[in-house]
């Protein structure tokens, strides 16, 4: 208690009342059993996006690409003599003997140049398109038809 006669509060409860959140939005119910995620973070909507996009290309290339690891970092390294006036999108790391070609698809670079969902997706189809038709020897519009550079 404190001198006012009310409890002293803790830092751990989630609500004035410490019962953390209630209601049809997050509990289960006839139409959530699990109840209602909570809404996902900028880099599980990007993961997302990103594996949308590697499994339309993986159905359509998958004899061609072989032994391929796709991946999402934040940001790329880049050297401190770095010049270029633009920071790289996506990079290939081609592989030798047992280790995989690894293509990297940077997030932070890509969400920056975008304004809303719709333009992040044909970003990042337009990126992994192009990464791909590098490492298969072949253009843009032949890995995917509905390819626009714009």
């Amino acid at each position: 208690m404190t001198d006012g006669g009310s409890p002293a509060r803790t830092g751990r409860s989630r609500d004035r009342r410490g019962r953390g959140l209630r209601g049809p939005g997050v509990l289960p119910g006839p139409y959530s059993p699990s109840g209602v995620p909570s809404r996902r973070s900028a880099r599980a909507d990007f993961d997302a996006v990103v594996l949308g996009v590697v499994r339309r290309l993986d159905r359509r290339w998958h004899d061609e690409l072989g032994l391929i690891e796709f991946a999402v970092e934040e940001t790329p390294l880049v050297p401190d003599d770095w010049r270029a006036q633009t920071v790289p999108l996506a990079s290939v790391v081609r592989g030798s003997g047992g280790t995989p070609t690894r293509l990297v698809v940077f997030r932070r670079p890509i969400e920056v140049r975008c304004e809303g969902r719709a333009e992040l997706s044909a970003m990042v189809l337009t990126v992994l398109v192009e990464q791909v038709s590098e490492l298969l020897g072949r253009t843009p519009e032949e890995i995917d038809p509905g390819y626009d550079p714009d």
